[in-house]
């Protein structure tokens, strides 16, 4: 049985899910049929990684053939900043749901607080290399994602790269509906502390690897020297640095 971490709706989030982030157009298909095979459940999309046709592929494969059922299955995918003004964000999620070919989400999250220029540019920058931002406020793109529980499109909502302030503002937020869902050695060290571990390969041998975290431990000590490194960012986003809603400015 795969351990997994319950969300506020009560659903089970497997705790090791296989991430699909710039993974190579022409294997993620068979990536993703492989990791099913292997057994993962849980897998990790986005809009923004302009390949969610292709897992929808894999995944629709191996349930056609009966390997797995929906339900058996927790699907995560994420709004993009272009798509933050509450009149975009249906939208977006429908477009999601058709090109991984489902009825519905388990988890929908907001990719960043920060809202982007509306358009096809995925990432609009000004002649200074920098985001240009389209003056939403994200506590109106969440009341807007909150209506795609409502209307049945996903099971629950969250939030990504949203920082302490932020995370905060959601929850202190007049009128929530929903609140936002919790979510080898260095997987194992996320495993031990019950965070959500996304694995991410197209390679058949290291998605089988990634997976088997579940029969060794970690030492008291180990754990202390990984929580004693200081440097968690990898992705830091410079880029947006300017912009209202930016979130590495605070610790955390």
């Amino acid at each position: 049985m795969i351990p997994s971490v319950t969300l506020n709706n009560g659903a089970k989030m497997p705790i090791v899910g296989l991430g699909t982030f710039v993974a190579d157009h022409q294997k993620i298909t068979e990536a993703v049929k492989v990791a099913i095979s292997a057994g993962y459940r849980h897998f990790d999309c986005a809009y923004v990684y302009e390949n969610e046709e292709e897992v929808g592929a894999g995944i629709c494969a191996r349930i056609d053939e009966g390997a797995v059922k929906r339900e058996d299955l927790f699907i995560v995918s994420k709004l993009w900043c272009t798509c933050h003004l509450p009149s975009l964000v249906r939208g977006a999620c429908e477009k999601s749901l058709s090109d991984l070919k489902l009825d519905y989400l388990d988890l929908y999250l907001m990719h960043f607080p920060m809202g982007f220029k509306t358009g096809d540019v995925l990432f609009p920058f000004d002649e200074h290399q920098q985001i240009i931002s389209d003056g939403s406020n994200f506590l109106d793109t969440w009341e807007a994602m909150e209506k795609l529980v409502d209307a049945g499109l996903v099971k629950a909502i969250g939030i990504s790269n949203f920082n302490k302030d932020q995370i905060e503002s959601i929850f202190n937020k007049p009128g929530l509906k929903y609140k936002p869902a919790n979510h080898q050695v260095l997987m194992r060290f996320h495993v031990q502390r019950n965070t959500i571990v996304i694995a991410k390969s197209v390679t058949p041998s290291r998605i089988k690897e990634n997976f088997q975290v579940f029969d060794f431990e970690l030492s008291e000590d180990d754990m202390k020297t990984m929580m004693s490194f200081h440097e968690w960012r990898v992705f830091k986003s410079r880029w947006a640095s300017k912009h209202k809603d930016f979130p590495l400015n605070t610790e955390y």
